[in-house]
């Protein structure tokens, strides 16, 4: 077996963090990330120390596949996967998208609960069973690292689904999954489930067991701690536990869980636990979705205190009420840092401090708008560095339309005018006027008429990066086009220029999606010449 493969033979203490953020994660609603979020988010994932990254479901859409392909080209050192469903389209699709990374991992998955069986797939025990053996055997022709998921693991008869992983491993799986797929199983019973795989499943030490766990009914991280103490050795997670309803289990918990109670666990991972911080912000940024205040590890009431009394305590040995340092998730206190009188080489040396490294135009375009932000803030810290750094993720490539100027009018007693000079990417200029219910809403409506998209916005948040009257705004928008919902952002020290930033890059994302037309292999339920089959595409685990 390839020595790359992770084994329990490697380190058998040693927990296997296979991040799903970029596939489940994804598709929490109005999560939607473009290519180049998608490649940011995995290189940072990379410098967290994860594992595995599941990169996405290549056959799902050309989008998908060209994310899958470019992470799997462009980010090294942890093993690289995407989601095949069990037919041959789906895992040509994903090996195609794989094959240029040196640690490449095709994972292949059916459901094993009734429920399932009859109502998705719409096929007997025994013909899943024959297309588990048939399609595992077939990604494993193609690739030495194969994963199997039992869709629905804990709704589904133990017997059956014991059955199931034992022809599994015997196809060629070396990693085998258990998915509370809809969040429904307890701590109890999730440890007994794993229990009863190790033991009634003959040649189950060929394989790594994996848990992958939703958070429908709170557990998702205590059942997935659970069955990595019964035996489990592999974990499937997203970074602030997005995903699909309630979202999957949070990674930075399980990993500050495993660290901090070594006494209890006995187990370690690889993680660069320094990196979480950073990674949660990204990842926030980047999908729109903010992280509630009083989230685990990474909320912005982690490590804050208000009683007098955990102040007092706080004071005179910080043991007393935490349990972890904010600085080992590199949470704590940030350093000024850089100001309008820093030059290149100082600013190029923060990014690197960062995890951030520029070269050669994205240098010289970021070092250009830290220099305004400098003009307009009498400081600018770290996490202002980093909202600069991803409003150039997303911008980077050349949109469909670059804001050019704006110009507002407003006021309590008029009606708010706004005028939107667009260049698009052909270099046409454009020039619009709009009258709204407010500044923010007549600058879109001129966009609007501009791309000629009639859109909704169904949320929009302002979130202050850092304190102070200078602080740099973030803008999210959740916009709707024709059944589809995208994420805009944008930062700035003016809201409405900044709220300007975040409906366009909405727009532009819509552009860049192109016709809204059902893709190849979006209809999870569609029949073939291999049977009926049901691919749960967007919501499988």
């Amino acid at each position: 077996m390839n020595p790359d493969v992770a084994t329990p033979a490697i380190d058998p203490r040693r927990v296997i963090i296979f991040d799903t953020t970029l596939r489940d994660g994804e598709q929490a609603p109005g999560a939607t990330l473009n290519i180049e979020e998608k490649v940011e988010i995995a290189k940072q994932l990379a410098r967290l120390g994860v594992d595995v990254i599941e990169a996405g479901f290549a056959i799902s859409s050309q989008g998908d596949f060209e994310a899958v392909q470019r992470i799997a080209r462009e980010v090294q050192g942890p093993i690289i996967t995407s989601l095949a469903r069990v037919r041959k389209q789906d895992i040509d699709r994903a090996w195609e998208a794989l094959k240029d990374n040196p640690r490449p991992r095709i994972h292949v998955f059916i459901s094993s609960s009734d429920i399932h069986l009859k109502h998705l797939f719409r096929m007997s025990r025994e013909e899943a069973l024959i297309q588990t053996r048939e399609m595992v055997s077939y990604a494993r022709s193609l690739c030495q690292d194969i994963e199997f998921s039992a869709q629905d693991a804990t709704r589904s008869e133990v017997d059956f689904l014991c059955q199931m992983i034992e022809v599994a491993i015997d196809a060629g799986a070396s990693t085998v999954n258990l998915p509370d797929t809809v969040g429904y199983t307890t701590p109890d019973e999730y440890e007994r489930l794993v229990l009863t795989v190790l033991s009634k499943v003959p040649n189950i030490r060929k394989a790594v067991i994996s848990v992958h766990c939703h958070n429908d009914l709170g557990m998702a991280v205590s059942n997935s701690l659970t069955a990595l103490k019964a035996g489990a050795r592999q974990v499937e997670c997203t970074i602030n536990g997005i995903g699909e309803r309630a979202g999957n289990a949070a990674l930075e918990e399980i990993v500050m869980a495993l660290q901090t109670r070594q006494d209890f666990f006995g187990l370690n991972t690889r993680v660069d636990t320094t990196q979480i911080h950073r990674t949660s912000r990204m990842v926030s940024t980047l999908t729109g979705i903010p992280v509630q205040p009083n989230k685990a590890v990474v909320g912005s009431n982690a490590f804050s205190h208000e009683s007098g009394i955990h102040q007092d305590g706080m004071l005179k040995e910080r043991r007393t009420y935490e349990i972890m340092d904010a600085s080992s998730v590199g949470a704590g206190e940030t350093n000024l840092v850089l100001g309008k009188h820093s030059g290149r080489h100082a600013f190029r040396k923060k990014l690197e401090e960062l995890g951030h490294p520029l070269d050669g135009e994205e240098l010289n375009r970021t070092f250009f708008e830290f220099k305004q932000l400098c003009d307009k803030k009498k400081t600018v810290n770290d996490d202002d560095i980093m909202s600069l750094l991803l409003d150039q993720v997303q911008t980077e490539g050349t949109p469909a339309y670059r804001m050019e100027q704006f110009q507002v009018t407003t006021g309590d007693k008029i009606v708010p005018t706004a005028t939107v000079k667009l260049v698009t990417s052909d270099g046409t200029v454009l020039t619009q006027a709009a009258t709204g219910d407010g500044p923010v809403d007549a600058i879109c409506k001129a966009i609007e008429q501009l791309a000629g998209l009639e859109s909704h916005i169904a949320e929009f948040s302002v979130n202050a990066v850092t304190a102070g009257e200078d602080a740099l705004g973030e803008v999210t928008m959740k916009v709707i086009y024709k059944g589809r919902t995208v994420t805009g952002r944008g930062a700035g020290t003016d809201i409405i220029a900044a709220s300007a930033k975040a409906f366009l890059h909405a727009i532009n994302k819509f552009v860049e999606m192109g016709p809204f037309e059902e893709e190849n292999g979006a209809d999870p339920y569609k029949r073939d010449e291999f049977g009926p089959l049901a691919g749960i595409s967007r919501a499988y685990m």
